[in-house]
């Protein structure tokens, strides 16, 4: 008989054509499958009375059966974390490590530096209307729908496409868009490491306007000027009143303001000048110096990487106990301090007391709530796949999205609460309204709130805490950008897998070179045009097409089945899959591909170039941003046009067979593979390493369904054996 690992092997057809064996071997494994169900029963009496498992595994208790009547073995709750259910891929190490992976992925620094920017600049309160609606018909279903996808295959974004070939393109710009934001990304961590450092200090160095960093336009250097001719000095005619060549303070405001000349706080002078030394740049065509402490802090990010990621999941995944939970803590500390403060309550009233419901009619609000909800989450950026890859195959996803995209909204909601208490007190102390002190962005994280700490009796100790929180938001973000080009790499070559440690370290040193660029004086130009055009609606584009492939050319009715024979037939509670499964064949067939449709229609219709402050973008520097996202777009469709080049047959025959299965799709297990009853055809072990003789109890020929008419279901030649050619 030819051996199953051979290339040229051929599938079965039937039960007939299997060899025949003399009857005392047929004896004996008859008998050798008899001892093996008596002990998997006796296993699982005893585990039942000690009560030390929450799921009864006897199969004629279980309420989860697969379409055709098989029993589905769920072992969620059975499992040893101790022991890898994908030896060769390995697995979580414990139950919490990937909803932690997942919580620190989308809770990020946008949580704490744009939602509540956009929360008190759409209506207030107001604004969670389209922000909760954007999160059900969009978030949770991407969210829901790349987790599925990830753990189903047990394989990365560039080799979870394999159900299509076709697709593979979404592969790769999700890792092009990972690796983009994962260089960017990085450096705002080590801004975050260079503040904390500069932190340590019992006068903050962003305090004062009296540094070699300070210009003369530094709030603390002007001083009152209205009655300028009356001190002697003069006015010019750009607002500003001269004591000979000196600046002395502005004489009107308004004409300043319009000459584009304001008073600068000693905090953001601090990052332009000192932090960031864009006043030595006069734009992208001036790089100008590289900076060692910028680029020291920049290592100092990647190193920790490196160590957090040495041994892939094993690593993270204990490292996110702390990354992951700490800024909690923070959060809370914050604001316990924040509503001591005085002029708290005019902070949090103007974030959320104040609703305009006139918001509503406005379609920008609801184009601002969905890619808050749509970047939020980091969806459709490949790391979800990646992260979910690594579940053990009865995971229950469903319940991981809902907790982790709910959690990621209510941090949001709670970061506002934490931010806009200490801008009431700023905007008290300085006897302005809150609304000339609120910023979005980098600016709210290290310009608004380090102004208002330094105000703050014991400014080190706040400071040092809000740095600190920021460092472990944005890890594990960074954790799992990096984790998803690592990932992708590996599944691609998985002889690396065992160098896993060295491919991380070569992943690491070249991002880290590729971003010593934005250590130079014109650093931050680029990190701006980095930002604004590497994940933009190029990632709107991949959420569009993910929908499209599942729904339309997989099918839903197949993916349905592939969610429930992981998540059984009660995923929620008492709630069955069959009750709730409609409810994701809407959203993911028309709702959400129509609501990314939108998002990305309307950032086109409502395109700007790109500014930063005053300073306003070359053509030449435009085009370079949009090389960026035309990358990633050209990465979508390469594979296509390959996959169409290298395909057998008639144009047709070649678009159905990268449109089809190949043969090896599918869950990684042989064991996990058996449970696929409802695809007529399916190879249960198309790689021949199933040499077990039995399945939790039930001999493996009970499991054998290689056979090309399936009287359940339709002809399937996407799993014939001539698909090995094809492939």
């Amino acid at each position: 008989m030819s051996d199953p690992g051979d290339p040229n092997y051929d599938i079965p057809d039937s039960e007939d054509q299997k060899p025949d064996n003399n009857q005392l071997d047929e004896k004996v494994a008859s008998l050798q499958k008899s001892v093996d169900r008596l002990c998997y029963k006796f296993d699982e009496f005893v585990t039942t009375q000690s009560q030390a498992v929450a799921v009864d595994q006897n199969p004629k208790n279980k309420k989860n059966k697969t379409p055709n009547g098989q029993q589905l073995v769920q072992d969620d709750f059975t499992t040893d974390f101790s022991k890898d259910e994908n030896e060769e891929r390995g697995n979580w190490s414990g139950r919490l490590d990937f909803i932690l992976s997942c919580l620190g992925y989308a809770v990020g620094l946008g949580n704490v530096w744009r939602f509540p920017y956009l929360c008190y600049r759409n209506g207030g309160a107001v604004f969670f209307i389209p922000y909760v609606i954007m999160l059900v018909f969009v978030g949770i279903p991407i969210f829901f729908m790349e987790l599925s996808l990830g753990q189903f295959a047990s394989q990365g974004p560039l080799t979870c496409w394999r159900f299509a070939s076709m697709f593979t393109g979404i592969g790769v710009a999700m890792v092009i868009v990972s690796a983009l934001v994962a260089i960017y990304y990085n450096m705002i961590i080590a801004w975050s490491f260079y503040y904390l450092f500069a932190s340590f200090t019992s006068y903050l160095p962003w305090q004062d306007c009296n540094n070699a960093w300070n210009t003369e336009f530094c709030s603390k250097n002007l001083k009152p000027a209205a009655n300028c001719t009356d001190l002697g000095f003069r006015e010019g005619q750009n607002g500003v009143c001269y004591n000979g060549s000196s600046v002395y303070g502005l004489w009107n405001a308004s004409v300043a303001k319009a000459n584009g000349i304001t008073p600068r706080p000693a905090s953001e002078e601090y990052l332009y000048g000192r932090v960031w030394r864009l006043y030595d740049s006069e734009g992208l065509h001036d790089i100008g110096t590289l900076h060692w402490d910028l680029a020291l802090c920049l290592l100092l990010a990647w190193v920790i990487i490196f160590f957090s990621l040495i041994r892939g999941i094993k690593s993270s995944g204990k490292v996110v106990y702390f990354t992951a939970i700490f800024p909690y803590v923070v959060l809370v500390i914050l604001l316990v301090r924040g509503l001591t403060l005085e002029g708290y309550y005019s902070g949090i009233e103007f974030y959320i007391l104040k609703p305009n419901i006139t918001k509503l009619y406005e379609a920008a609000v609801w184009k601002d709530a969905a890619v808050q909800i749509f970047f939020s989450l980091s969806a459709s950026w490949g790391g979800l796949i990646a992260l979910s890859s690594y579940n053990r195959f009865h995971n229950n996803a469903l319940r991981d999205s809902l907790i982790v995209s709910i959690s990621n909204c209510l941090t949001s909601f709670f970061a506002g609460f934490v931010i806009f208490s200490f801008l009431g007190y700023l905007a008290n102390e300085l006897g302005v309204e809150v609304g000339e002190v609120a910023d979005g962005g980098i600016g709210l994280a290290f310009v608004v709130y380090p102004r208002a700490v330094s105000l703050i009796p014991g400014a080190t100790f706040w400071a040092i805490l809000f740095f600190v929180m920021l460092i472990t938001l944005g890890l594990d973000s960074e954790f799992a950008l990096v984790e998803t080009v690592v990932t992708s790499i590996i599944d691609v070559a998985p002889r690396l897998r065992k160098y896993k440690t060295w491919v991380v370290l070569v992943t690491a040193v070249i991002l880290y070179l590729l971003g010593l660029l934005l250590c130079t004086d014109g650093g931050a130009y680029y990190l701006q045009l980095m930002d604004e055009y590497s994940g933009g609606w190029n990632v709107m584009l991949i959420a569009f097409l993910e929908c499209i492939a599942i729904c339309y050319v997989y099918g839903f009715g197949r993916f349905k089945e592939d969610i429930r024979i992981m998540i059984g037939d009660y995923p929620c509670c008492c709630i069955p899959w069959d009750g709730i499964y409609w409810w994701w064949a809407i959203t993911w067939g028309f709702i959400t591909p129509v609501g990314v449709g939108f998002i990305m229609v309307f950032s086109w219709i409502q395109y700007q170039p790109l500014v930063f402050g005053s300073y306003v973008y070359p053509d030449w520097g435009l085009v370079l941003g949009w090389l960026m996202t035309m990358v990633v777009v050209v990465g979508l469709f390469i594979p296509l046009v390959y996959y169409m080049v290298v395909a057998e047959g008639s144009l047709g025959e070649r678009f159905l067979s990268i449109a089809s299965p190949r043969i090896d799709w599918g869950p990684a297990l042989p064991k996990h593979r058996a449970l696929v009853t409802y695809v007529p055809g399916f190879v249960r072990d198309p790689h021949g390493k199933d040499t077990m003789q039995m399945e939790n109890g039930i001999p493996n020929d009970a499991f054998n369904f290689n056979t090309h008419d399936n009287p359940n279901g339709i002809h399937n030649p996407a799993f014939e054996k001539e698909a090995k050619s094809r492939f």
